[in-house]
């Protein structure tokens, strides 16, 4: 790379940066621009958003703290360290016997429908331990990307309009989340395997 090309890219960098440091205080300016240009009473509204969400807020806690406390219970059992080692079991029985390093990622697959916090921990895990330039942390942080906190984000969304059967929605989201996470694996061994 020559010192011109290297210049440019800081330049580049450099703009970015700025960008993405005035995009949301941009939008916020223009939403008020437009609610002032179309006589809105900004404050006013404000105020009236402010305590709906409020009320909402107060709503959905119970759902909130029945998903946290089910999600603490889930991490606290060691279901993972058994859950791995039954799969290495399995996998060893077909044969695959190198299929111990993507076990690594298995707590992050099934934390992530759970809880985006737990995930943000069993990735830092698999960074921490593997690097973020392996293979395993390129899966992972792939794996962060494509998948949802579904269980935490129903019960929220659906506790806020008091919704209490989920019907058809969890098992598609779960099957949404599976695609996600098997497609970023597939992703992360053709790209970095």
């Amino acid at each position: 790379m020559t010192k011109h090309s290297a210049l440019t890219m800081d330049n580049f960098k450099d703009l970015m940066d700025t960008f993405s440091q005035w995009t949301l205080p941009g939008i916020v300016l223009l939403i008020l621009c437009w609610g002032y240009a179309r006589k809105v009473p900004l404050y006013e509204s404000f105020i009236t958003g402010a305590k709906e969400g409020f009320g909402v807020a107060i709503t959905i806690i119970p759902y909130v703290v029945a998903i946290l406390f089910a999600i603490r219970l889930f991490l606290a059992s060691g279901i993972f360290a058994d859950l791995k080692t039954g799969l290495l079991w399995l996998a060893a029985q077909f044969g695959f016997t190198g299929a111990g390093d993507s076990l690594e990622l298995l707590p992050l697959a099934l934390i992530r429908p759970l809880s985006g916090s737990g995930a943000r921990g069993a990735l830092a895990e698999v960074l921490q331990t593997h690097g973020p330039d392996s293979f395993l942390g390129n899966t992972a942080s792939i794996m962060m990307g494509s998948s949802e906190t579904t269980f935490y984000i129903l019960s929220v969304y659906y506790g806020a309009v008091q919704i209490k059967k989920f019907r058809h929605t969890l098992p598609a989201c779960l099957i949404a989340d599976a695609c996600g996470l098997v497609i970023a694996f597939v992703l992360g061994v053709v790209l970095f395997g």
